[in-house]
């Protein structure tokens, strides 16, 4: 083997044989973790047999931490202003409520060596913030390093913590949907999902170079639920194409083997977070059931991405549990499915049985957060110690979002946790860092060039074809597009917070009047063509709506609630105005074009009648929204799900049973609704908003 470069900086280098080792617990002997030769499991095994229980524990735990270029001035930081050295009595998230120690304490005295990262901060930051913490972690007895993991960050759109929790540092794509439009647009026209292999090297590229080696991504979730809160991270409700998709992420991301070079993958959210009751999310209890209504459902529809990204480094369970009473019995390679009522987290049979047995799988298994304090489905009754030793003993190897070593030690020292189990988490915990490279040579990252590094990515290039790929026209009436050069435009944004809506409406005007094919107006009477952009948002996802989510386009949509009461919803102000628009456009002959942001199966029943043209967006740019609709690029991108057609087609009946079963997609659903009734929306042209829809000219 070559003779990697190696940088400490406070411990020494020691020459073995004619080459340079890290002396990483400083007792001047080349011990066989510290021997780069070594292969990674044998170097693993070796670390894990000399960690005490607490530095055991430590390693076991996963915990957000932010940079210190965020702390209130006068607070405590260090190096240079990267660590955040604060201490927060009772810091609390939805996750749990915890005390908050200095990143110092809690990587020399905690033990932890796995962090999330969550800040929105320059490269060159990033870079400098992982360097700060190997520092510390250098120091300490075993020298172990750390690794900092995060959300994905190259997509658009608005930060939802837990989701996507940065965007617009490194190069900026369409949502997850969006890029499921493109593709699918790609294979319409005869090609294939080559753009998601250049998304993951492009990717790839600028996470290395700012030392981030590990990624919450991507979902391999299948949508079946149209009220999912958390569709907007998917790509779409096709498990074949979800499973091409994420086996060219994995690929990508990792390369052929995990290694110096890779970004190892966390796929979530196993075994599939689609098959919602009736929307309900299990960040919260409404939600904390899985439901397989439908014989066959869960191996035919949720289960084929997770086998396709076997090879992930780690796999995330959800945080929701199987309801065996909302379910009929379902099968994997011939083998019933026994319904332990817990989280995946905890549900051994799901983990050991069939991902590891079944499946093949040989990484480690990541929990999602918070599952040992807020989102503890099904052991609720459990002390949180009794909690840490359900998921490990189930296979869980990392428990997130927490720093509660107390209470690992606990289920340790009672003996509910075995020794051998406990080692042998921590042995692929850190197989994966040997195999990244980062007790070697990619413990420290050149931070100076990280801005640069990023910028040269060609990614940013990549993300401007994938935007203008992404729009999927929906309706073109008498050839309303492409608007011929010159025509004169009248641009307005429609969110559901009316200052969102104000700030939107700047950007897309200010994008309208740098292109070269339009005319900006500044009154709707002067234009030529309305280009109307709708943004609709509806619920929380770490929150229970009164009623079910909604789904329709709305203003003050009267509304009743699971407990009977009266409410109204919102999910675009200002429809009043858009009508008004529109119907004003109607009577002078003008067009009006309209585009939906698709982060959910929007119902477009009331705002497609009133469109000449109707487009779909996935967080994608104004301006690659411009290029198509004026011709300058040829429309591509398909519908990655399918457009409910009504309330009807998801409606829920007295016994929480919706018309069109939860855990089947959008395109499969006709099979299993009342005779005369279909699934998707279809237009006043005839065009049905199915799955794999888009106009083209």
């Amino acid at each position: 083997m070559e003779q990697p470069i190696l940088e400490v900086r406070t411990k020494q280098l020691i020459e073995v044989d004619g080459l340079r080792f890290k002396d990483l617990n400083g007792n001047g002997v080349l011990d066989p973790y510290e021997d780069w030769r070594l292969s990674p499991a044998e170097r693993a095994a070796d670390l894990a047999s000399r960690m005490n229980v607490n530095e055991q524990v430590g390693m076991m735990l996963i915990n957000t931490r932010f940079t210190g270029w965020g702390v209130p001035e006068g607070e405590p930081t260090s190096h240079d202003g990267a660590l955040d050295e604060r201490t927060i009595a009772e810091g609390t998230s939805i996750f749990a409520t915890r005390r908050i120690h200095p990143s110092s304490t809690t990587i020399a005295e905690l033990h932890l060596r796995h962090f999330i990262q969550r800040d929105n901060v320059a490269p060159s930051k990033l870079a400098a913030w992982i360097n700060a913490m190997n520092e510390v972690a250098e120091g300490t007895r075993l020298g172990i390093p750390c690794i900092a993991t995060s959300n994905s960050r190259n997509e658009n759109g608005e930060l939802v913590f837990g989701m996507n929790d940065a965007f617009g540092i490194f190069s900026t794509f369409p949502g997850t949907l969006g890029l499921a439009a493109a593709v699918l647009g790609d294979q319409a026209a005869g090609g294939d999902a080559q753009l998601i292999s250049d998304f993951a090297e492009a990717v790839r590229h600028e996470w290395t170079a700012t030392g981030l080696r590990k990624g919450y991504m991507y979902m391999c979730d299948v949508v079946t639920d149209p009220r999912w809160q958390r569709i907007y991270g998917t790509f779409g409700e096709d498990p074949e194409l979800v499973s091409d998709i994420i086996a060219r992420l994995v690929a990508g991301l990792q390369l052929d083997e995990l290694g110096r070079n890779s970004i190892a993958t966390t796929v979530k959210h196993f075994p599939g977070g689609g098959p919602r009751e009736n929307g309900f999310d299990p960040h919260y209890a409404e939600g904390k059931w899985n439901c397989y209504p439908s014989a066959g459902s869960f191996e035919k529809y949720h289960l084929p991405p997770f086998r396709a990204a076997v090879r992930t480094s780690s796999f995330m369970p959800y945080y929701s549990a199987p309801s065996i009473k909302k379910s009929v019995v379902q099968q994997a390679d011939g083998v019933d499915i026994p319904y332990e009522e817990v989280g995946f987290t905890f549900n051994y049979f799901m983990i050991e049985e069939l991902l590891r047995r079944r499946m093949g799988f040989t990484g480690y298994i990541n929990s999602d957060s918070g599952v040992t304090d807020n989102m503890c489905w099904g052991v609720e009754d459990l002390s949180v110690p009794e909690r840490f030793a359900k998921a490990v003993n189930a296979g869980t190897d990392l428990i997130a979002d927490t720093n509660n070593v107390d209470d690992l030690l606990t289920a340790v020292e009672n003996n509910w946790i075995s020794a051998e189990r406990l080692t042998q988490a921590c042995r692929r915990l850190l197989e994966e860092m040997f195999t990244l490279g980062i007790f070697d040579d990619r413990t420290y990252v050149d931070a100076a060039g990280a801005d640069a590094a990023v910028a040269a990515s060609p990614g940013w290039s990549l993300a401007e074809e994938m935007h203008r790929k992404s729009v999927t026209v929906l309706k073109n009436h008498d050839a309303t597009l492409p608007l011929a050069s010159g025509t004169k435009v009248f641009v307005e944004v429609f969110h559901k917070n009316p200052e969102r809506s104000a700030a939107l409406t700047d950007d897309a005007r200010r994008q309208a009047s740098e292109n070269g094919a339009l005319t900006l107006v500044d009154a709707p009477e002067s234009a030529d063509a309305l280009l109307l952009f709708l943004d609709p948002q509806s619920g929380d996802y770490f929150n229970a709506t009164p009623g079910l989510l909604e789904l329709c386009v709305c203003e003050d949509k009267p509304l009743t609630a699971l407990d009977g009461s009266s409410y109204t919803e919102t999910t675009v102000s200002g429809l009043g105005r858009f009508r008004e628009l529109c119907e004003q456009a109607r009577q002078r002959g003008a067009a009006v074009v309209a585009s939906v942001n698709v982060s959910l199966p929007w119902i477009v029943d009331d705002i497609e009648p009133l469109t000449d043209a109707l487009v779909a967006g996935y967080s994608t740019f104004y301006s690659a929204q411009y290029d198509v609709l004026t011709g300058a690029f040829t429309p591509a991108g398909r519908l990655p799900l399918s457009l409910p057609a009504s309330d009807a087609v998801i409606a829920v009946d007295e016994n929480g049973r919706c018309v069109s079963p939860n855990d089947v997609p959008g395109f499969a659903k006709d099979e299993y609704m009342p005779e005369g009734m279909t699934y998707a929306y279809v237009d006043a042209d005839g065009n049905a908003y199915r799955l794999g829809h888009g106009l083209t000219y």
